[in-house]
């Protein structure tokens, strides 16, 4: 009785209809995801050609996206391997073939090639890895090769058991002999191995159940050989001679298929055998990789280690703290929290770059809790908001075991060389190493200042061009002559466009349309762009540019400001992806022109230039706190100029890595009446983003000082009554707390108030704070000693904060962004400073009308106050009231999107009038 058929063609059908089904399984989970599939070939031969189409084909069908990367035969070793580790390297690739043979005119080792492929990419399983594993028994943890396992898969088909069985495999290459011995070994069959040097290989295959042939030689196992009612599996691809072809010749396999199909009772075919079964494993191997991609990459699902502390008594240094500990290679970070390798870009061995791809791998995924960290308004000293930050984070990461991320500013040089210090947090809650923190970090404030001062330069120059030449000459700067045409740039047809000039070629303007286009005609008393320099360089606020001979007396006053007041710190906080960034650069307003039109840096014909220059900045950067937990550093706009949030990026991608479950703490400027306010109603509006809890510092000390306590100085000891205990005046001093908690209410968040404990401080005074703060409607109030303890000291915090996060809100903002301007200016003066009322000054009336004019009165308002009282007036604390606010002057930062009015006293360079030299931030 003749053998049984097993056709490869049906089983390798049914193999691809439930890849299908497990593809499609997989884009339920995240509609993004494709599984991917790279082919490297090396040359051009007929036959891998015709193998690589069949599999391109059977990938398209099963819905992998299958990329053919053909290298041409002048191909050297080192390209193939270059090639190799770029596949490897990519997130989206996650099965890669190298064809053989490598069919290059250069000599190039084909196991060092095959063995550079990743180990978790290697669906054809021929790596030494993957060998390893298999020769092992590790199937589960490993690729097995293609032939081998679809072999497998056929005899599974005949319903024939293998265990218990003998079994004999003809062949010990690497690619089907050896791996097909392990498998049939680890099913539990007895296996022998036969080769061309075997004595008596007829005997030998007389005894198997099952027989595997893939030796390459044509028909050479006769049917007298095989054992009656055996399996056989025929690996063979021979051409012989056959005069009835067309091509004179045909495939058969290394079984005589007539003689040895009478005796066994199942046959694999000589095509349409172990061939199909091939291509179907090598689908099924990028699929099962697909899916292993997923299970360990499962947005949440952190594998995160945490850095002990050893606490000291007393708390040495900062310094001294964070050069005691060793960070984790920040490499090892990014894969803990769920980052890609070619996602993360290592400046060195403790931080990193964060590309902005991950926001498109991780859209579908739900956000994590955003919690935004404020404070009461603050003591010349600061009250411990960034530490309180860092503490939180260690507590909800390294003691609760949740998936937490810090999303801080970026530090100034010009605080940190001054009397501010640093902003890594302090004691046993900071982000480390804090020298790189505190000092250049990646340098995206370098970029910042050179961004800011190109657009300076750039409307110095055009002033100077625009009135020392005339239209023509002027005309033919800006569009030269290259190759003896003229063309426009994409910036200036736009400027053509805003114009109403419907032209792209030069040569048809009209003398009109040449001077309309060519001549801004700024008006240079007009001009609000500063040079800066992130430097709190005091003798550069107030300055005269031009006096060079060669600047022709074309003198001016001009000034520099802080690098971090730039617009451009603002646009980078506030944009959400390079194409927004690029459009909020254009849209800055540096000056008005004599008509009393917007002059924009679209205008200037710098847009693109400085998105150049940003390229790199607008990317986070990762770091850590000394408890070993993730901390995004990003941007670091001032709070009493600009709205003082870290960037918008960091804080949606750390929401997606978290998962539902994790936390993501943010922190906003100074006290809650300036960076919460703009926290809420700018960052929150152009984000989309919902917080569900706010934490509100306090101290003992600032507390004492809005009761009426004596004036604290930095530098200077504390007066008696900030460290001896004096409940009525800390009581009388909760007024400001008081007020602080009802303006986070104001946007119907829970609000937890942590009280950050100094050594001074008493028990009855810290419970005096917590019992006050629940009575005027926190959701709670905790002590922390997080300074001192770490993560452990904010763990209660850490609680209170995750039951908040449960509790119920109703956010919303505090005005329509659509009411005029004053009214905006007044709802804030009123609900949030406790104001009567608003006058505004005629400049600041003028402003209006003019902003008004220019369609940018929607915008929404960014208040520039002193951070040291809820008042005009920094000398006067607690809860001010029975007074007018003053707005000064109001400037615009179009392309951030808000207007800041300038309140009483403040100026826009950095600096508050008769107070320290202390720069805003």
């Amino acid at each position: 009785m003749s053998a049984q058929i097993i056709s490869g063609k049906e089983v390798s059908a049914q193999v691809r209809e439930r890849l299908k089904k497990d593809v499609a399984q997989m884009k339920t989970q995240d509609p993004n995801f494709r599984p991917g599939l790279v082919v490297l070939q090396v040359g051009d031969r007929d036959d891998s050609n015709l193998y690589i189409s069949m599999k391109l084909k059977a990938a398209a069908e099963i819905g992998i996206n299958a990329t053919h990367l053909r290298l041409p035969k002048t191909a050297t070793e080192d390209e193939v391997l270059h090639s190799i580790m770029e596949v490897n390297e990519n997130s989206a690739i996650h099965g890669l073939i190298v064809q053989l043979p490598l069919d290059s005119i250069h000599k190039i080792d084909t196991e060092k090639v095959t063995n550079i492929v990743a180990p978790e990419k290697d669906v054809d399983g021929l790596t030494c890895i993957n060998a390893g594993k298999l020769s092992r028994g590790d199937l589960g943890d490993c690729f097995i090769p293609c032939t081998p396992n679809g072999c497998m898969e056929l005899i599974r088909q005949t319903g024939v058991s293998v265990a218990g069985k003998r079994a004999v495999v003809i062949g010990r290459s690497k690619i089907v002999g050896a791996p097909m011995h392990d498998l049939l070994l680890w099913n539990h069959a007895t296996v022998t191995t036969c080769h061309s040097k075997t004595a008596d290989l007829a005997a030998e295959v007389g005894r198997a159940d099952i027989l595997v042939v893939g030796i390459g030689k044509a028909e050479m196992v006769k049917g007298d050989w095989v054992k009656k009612g055996a399996v056989v599996i025929d690996c063979g691809i021979n051409h012989i001679p056959d005069e009835t072809r067309p091509s004179g010749k045909r495939v058969v396999g290394d079984v005589h298929y007539s003689s040895v199909k009478e005796q066994a009772g199942f046959i694999t075919p000589v095509p349409g055998g172990v061939g199909p079964m091939t291509v179907a494993m090598l689908m099924q191997n990028t699929v099962l990789s697909a899916k292993r991609f997923l299970e360990s990459h499962q947005p949440g699902k952190w594998s995160i280690t945490y850095t002990k502390l050893i606490l000291q008594k007393p708390v040495p240094s900062d310094i001294v703290i964070s050069r005691s500990c060793v960070p984790k290679p920040i490499d090892r970070l990014a894969t803990e929290v769920g980052l890609l390798s070619d996602e993360v870009e290592l400046y060195g061995k403790t931080k990193a770059k964060v590309q902005l791809d991950i926001i498109s791998r991780l859209r579908a995924q739900p956000d994590g809790k955003y919690v935004v960290v404020t404070g009461i308004t603050p003591t010349p000293l600061g009250e411990g908001k960034s530490t309180t930050t860092i503490g939180l984070v260690q507590a909800l990461g390294a003691h609760m075991k949740l998936n937490v991320f810090a999303c801080v500013r970026q530090p100034s040089q010009g605080p940190t060389f001054g009397i501010k210090g640093g902003a890594a947090g302090g004691g046993y809650s900071q982000v480390i190493p804090m020298e790189e923190f505190n000092l250049h970090l990646t340098g995206d404030i370098h970029a910042i200042t050179a961004a800011n001062n190109l657009v300076a330069a750039a409307i110095d120059a055009r002033l100077f061009h625009e009135a020392t030449q005339t239209d023509k000459a002027l005309y033919n700067r800006l569009v030269p002559l290259s190759g003896g045409q003229r063309t426009f740039s994409p910036i200036q047809i736009n400027r053509l466009k805003r114009l109403g000039i419907e032209k792209t070629d030069p040569t048809t303007l009209t003398e009109e349309e040449i001077t309309r286009f060519a001549r801004l005609d700024m008006d240079p008393d007009s001009i609000t762009w500063h040079r800066v320099i992130d430097t709190n360089d005091r003798f550069l606020r107030k300055i005269t540019i031009g006096q060079s001979p060669t600047e022709k007396g074309h003198t001016r006053e001009a000034q520099f400001s802080i690098t971090v007041a730039s617009e451009i710190m603002a646009v980078l906080a506030l944009t959400s992806s390079l194409k927004d960034m690029r459009q909020r650069l254009a849209k800055m307003v540096v000056a008005t022109s004599r008509s009393g039109q917007p002059i924009t840096t679209e205008d200037l014909g710098v847009s693109g230039a400085l998105t150049v220059l940003m390229r790199d900045a607008i990317k986070p950067n990762l770091m850590q706190t000394l408890e070993g937990t993730p901390v995004f550093v990003h941007a670091g706009p001032f709070a009493n100029i600009a709205h003082g949030n870290s960037s918008v990026l960091a804080d949606k991608i750390a929401l997606k890595l978290v998962g539902p479950e994790g936390f993501v703490v943010t922190e906003a400027g100074f006290g809650a009446d300036i960076g919460m306010e703009k926290f809420f109603n700018i960052k929150c509006r152009y984000s989309g983003l919902r917080p569900h809890v706010v934490v509100l510092v306090a101290t003992v000390r600032a507390l004492k000082m809005h009761g009426g306590g004596p004036t604290v100085t930095a530098g200077m000891a504390l007066p008696k009554e900030y460290v001896e205990e004096n409940l009525e005046l800390l009581e009388k001093g909760c007024s400001n707390m008081r007020k602080q908690v009802e303006n986070a209410r104001h946007f119907g968040v829970p609000v937890v108030v942590a009280v950050n404990a100094f050594k001074t401080d008493t028990e009855s005074e810290l419970d005096l704070i917590c019992t006050l703060a629940k009575e005027v409607g926190a959701f709670d109030a905790v002590r922390c000693s997080h300074w001192a303890e770490g993560g452990a000291g904010a763990v209660a915090l850490g609680q209170a904060v995750q039951r908040a996060s449960e509790a119920p809100s109703d956010f919303k903002f505090l005005y329509d962004v659509e009411l005029p301007i004053a009214d905006k200016i007044r709802i804030i003066a009123q609900k949030i400073y406790g104001a009567d009322d608003i006058e505004l000054l005629p400049d600041a009336q003028h402003k209006v009308e003019l902003y008004t004019k220019q369609g940018f009165g929607n915008l929404p308002i960014c208040m520039a106050k002193t951070h040291l009282s809820l008042s005009h007036e920094a000398d006067k604390k607690g809860v001010p009231t029975g007074f007018v606010l003053p707005i000064r002057d109001i400037r615009a930062s179009v392309g951030a999107g808000f207007l800041y009015p300038l309140v009483g006293l403040m100026k826009c360079d950095g600096v508050v009038t008769g107070s320290s030299s202390l720069p805003c931030q």
